[in-house]
Formats: structure tokens, C-alpha cells, sequence
């Protein structure tokens, strides 16, 4: 895999889970204002989006394990941080939407 590539990667997670961030920041949003329908929605696309950016991880992992050679860059090791972070805040908004639906 050459240098090209894994940036494209690289850059295809950064996209999927900054968006997804973004649908989750709308969540929150949403919930303050107990509008809870439109942040399970937005909650929804948010994991959609992580989806995808994980799709592009699980390329990258299976051509490792291929035997393909891949250099890893520090834009790579943004991506992951910036996936999995995602990841995280995505399950904790979640459990907040169930808390702020019990509390109303």
C-alpha cells in the first residue's frame, strides 16, 4: 500500500467520523431541548456515518493481514484517535438520550 492510499484512508475515516461527531453534537442539541425523536434520529445517522469510517478501517486491517506492508503516518494515527473517540462519545450520547427520556 503506498503512501497515497493510506492517506486516502486516513482521510475517509477523518470524514466519516467528523461527521458523525457533528450528527452527535445535533443530538445533544436536541436533547436539551427534549426534542428526543429528532436526536434518535440524528443518533442514527451518526452511527451510519462511523460505519463507514470503520468500512475504511477494516480495509486497512485486512490488507495488513494480507501481508501487505503499511507504513503508518501520523495522519493514520489521527484518524484512528479521531474514530474511536467518536466511537465513545457516540455510546455515552446515547445512554444520555435514555437518561434525559427517564428524567422528563
Amino acid at each position: 500500500m503506498n503512501q497515497e492510499e493510506l492517506q486516502v484512508m486516513a482521510f475517509e475515516i477523518i470524514l466519516h467520523s467528523g461527521t458523525a461527531r457533528t450528527e452527535i453534537h445535533e443530538a445533544f442539541a436536541a436533547m436539551r431541548n427534549k426534542d428526543f425523536n429528532t436526536a434518535e434520529s440524528k443518533l442514527e445517522v451518526s452511527n451510519a456515518e462511523i460505519l463507514k469510517a470503520h468500512h475504511a478501517q477494516t480495509k486497512l486491517l485486512q490488507n495488513y493481514a494480507s501481508g501487505i506492508e503499511i507504513k503508518i503516518e501520523i495522519i493514520m494515527v489521527h484518524a484512528q484517535d479521531h474514530l474511536m473517540t467518536t466511537m465513545t462519545l457516540l455510546e455515552v450520547a446515547k445512554e444520555m438520550l435514555e437518561l434525559r427520556k427517564e428524567i422528563s
